[in-house]
């Protein structure tokens, strides 16, 4: 018998898969060049609301030009093409629902791309990038010591003859625009692949996420087994699945940032080559968000793999398996009761059964049990009196007080009488400075001055005197002051100065 029947089952099995089935539709035109116009490599979600609103408006356009389209709108069709698993609906960051393309549709587009290509990828490049694959792998895969030593001799000879070559002055050889072209088609054939590559592996840890969060919560056995389980899966996630492993081992490769600086001026010298002036800059900018490309699809994976370690990590603290079985336990004896209710109730019986249990009418009810230590007497004040310092006199109390506006008004107007009976015109800072040390704290100074305000002495003036200040600690300060000098109207005028209410 031949091997049609198992050609044809496999063949059946691929045509149920989520890629195939897109293509093999009736809408699967419409439906991809929805995908094209609505997600590229710089915007991988779009907002829901957004992405209903723009199909609309394709629909409206096709129809104007007389296009056959679906008959339903733009919201059924991205949730008949979520149930079709071609696009994936998630909560983004801001809180909004968003939609991104899943692998099956990211590989659809990536099919239709690579027929729709003009340059043919058969080609020098192409052969030479299998070829050097071939002989890494091989070199790998040699156990011999001996060949491998040899291996790497006749690289490093051919590496030294080139180099010495150049060294000595030899002409390098210039690439051509058409071979520029083939690789770089090449390359690009290799980049565009990236991103369903790393969906995929993105939706397998989807997967396993799921798989292992309803596996735990179906468990029987004891918390202590069912942690120490989940806790090896979790460990060993990304080595059970293929893609898991091919991940792994691509993030050892592109975590090195050397390698990924160096990747980035590779690709910028080659679009220093005069055949990149034949792309366009959509082109080129493509090509230089390679790195980029590399780096937003590992830490898309890397999200979803710290997403399933969260989830299960809140789910093994907040689970609770004694109310679990509590309420299994509950469940067990109410149809236990509903049985033996069953033997005597007739076919249209019926029990009143209220869904949530009734309140209680309490006027008080107390909240925590009488404490005998909350009404004890609080300890006696500890006597600290033998500690007290000394009381301060009523000396020392007005000097750290303010001014004594009435023994400052009597000495400041005995002081000048006897310097004008003398002949001799006095200042008020030669009269200050002529008290004793107790009228001449610097706060006396103020005092001063609101009463030859009082008197009108106070004028704007370039001459200033000294106030010599004695502080009641003894330490002495000197005050510049504008120099007031009074005449006998100013001193009588002080004389009879009402300085407070007791000469009302």
């Amino acid at each position: 018998m031949s091997d049609i029947a198992a050609e044809l089952a496999r063949v059946r099995e691929a045509f149920d898969k989520p890629t195939l089935r897109l293509l093999d539709r009736k809408w699967a035109p419409f439906v991809l060049a929805v995908f094209k116009s609505s997600f590229s490599r710089d915007r991988r979600s779009v907002q829901a609301d957004l992405l209903h609103t723009q199909v609309d408006a394709y629909l409206a356009d096709l129809r104007s030009v007389g296009s056959e389209v679906p008959g339903k709108n733009g919201r059924a069709l991205c949730v008949q093409w979520m149930n079709d698993q071609w696009l994936y609906r998630e909560t983004g960051d801001n809180g909004e629902e968003q939609y991104s393309l899943t692998s099956h549709a990211l590989e659809a587009l990536l099919l239709v791309a690579s027929l729709s290509r003009d340059r043919a990828l058969i080609s020098e490049s192409r052969l030479t990038t299998i070829v050097d694959a071939v002989r890494h792998r091989a070199t790998q895969a040699n156990p011999d010591r001996e060949q491998r030593i040899r291996r790497l001799d006749q690289e490093i000879a051919e590496k030294q003859s080139e180099r010495d070559r150049l060294a000595a002055g030899g002409e390098i050889a210039e690439t051509s625009s058409e071979q520029m072209h083939e690789g770089y088609a090449n390359l690009v054939n290799l980049i565009t692949q990236l991103p369903s590559d790393f969906k995929r592996v993105e939706e397998s840890v989807a997967g396993m996420h799921r798989q292992i969060v309803n596996d735990f919560r179906a468990e029987e056995r004891p918390i202590s087994e069912v942690l120490d389980d989940y806790l090896t899966k979790t460990d060993a996630l990304m080595t059970s699945t293929a893609e898991g492993r091919a991940f792994e081992g691509a993030f050892t490769l592109l975590r090195n940032d050397a390698l990924m600086q160096e990747l980035k001026n590779d690709l910028e010298t080659i679009l220093l080559h005069p055949f990149a002036l034949e792309l366009s800059a959509d082109d080129r900018r493509s090509f230089m968000g390679t790195v980029s490309l590399i780096r937003k699809g590992i830490d898309d994976v890397l999200t979803q793999r710290n997403g399933l370690t969260t989830t299960l990590r809140e789910h093994i603290v907040n689970h609770d398996v004694v109310k679990d079985r509590e309420l299994e336990r509950l469940l067990r004896e109410i149809n236990k009761e509903l049985a033996t209710w069953m033997e005597t109730a007739g076919p249209r019986s019926t029990v009143t059964a209220e869904l949530m249990p009734g309140t209680l009418d309490v006027e008080h009810l107390r909240e925590r049990f009488y404490d005998p230590g909350a009404h004890l007497a609080p300890p006696e004040l500890e006597d600290v009196s033998g500690d007290a310092p000394e009381p301060a006199s009523l000396g020392a109390l007005r000097g750290q007080g303010g001014p004594l506006l009435d023994d400052m008004r009597l000495a400041i107007v005995a002081a000048s009488s006897a310097a004008l009976h003398a002949g001799n015109g006095a200042s008020i800072g030669d009269a200050f400075n002529g008290l004793d040390a107790g009228l001449r704290r610097p706060v006396e100074i103020l005092g001063l001055l609101h009463m030859a305000t009082q008197l009108g002495t106070v004028h704007h003036s370039k001459v200033s005197e000294a106030f010599e200040t004695v502080r009641p600690d003894g330490t002495v300060r000197s005050f510049a002051v504008p120099r007031i000098v009074l005449n006998e109207h100013d001193t009588a005028a002080l004389a009879a100065l009402n300085s407070g209410p007791d000469h009302d």
